[in-house]
């Protein structure tokens, strides 16, 4: 996925980027890693699963807020057809 977003469509690509948490002043400079961060504008969390739970929607909400960024794609590849698994999370839209 990342190799066609960086090759084909030429955009700036993180894969397994830190992100960290403050807590009370204190920063946890790994606090989560994000799958994918798509031109510091969106975040793609991957998963290959039976069936997506609610707090995997809670898990990339969580990113985007630390990551202070608006988009998420949370996406399931273990679908028969991949459209079924892109859920969109949007952080204050």
């Amino acid at each position: 996925m990342a190799y066609e977003l960086i090759g084909d469509y030429h955009l700036r690509v993180h894969r397994q980027r830190p992100i960290p948490v403050i807590w009370k002043d204190v920063k946890l400079e790994l606090g989560f890693r994000s799958d994918l961060i798509i031109e510091e504008r969106s975040v793609v969390e991957i998963k290959s699963i039976e069936a997506l739970a609610p707090v995997h929607a809670k898990q990339l909400l969580t990113h985007l807020r630390l990551a202070n960024i608006r988009l998420g794609l949370l996406i399931n590849f273990n679908e028969e057809l991949l459209k079924n698994g892109i859920k969109r999370i949007v952080n204050n839209l």
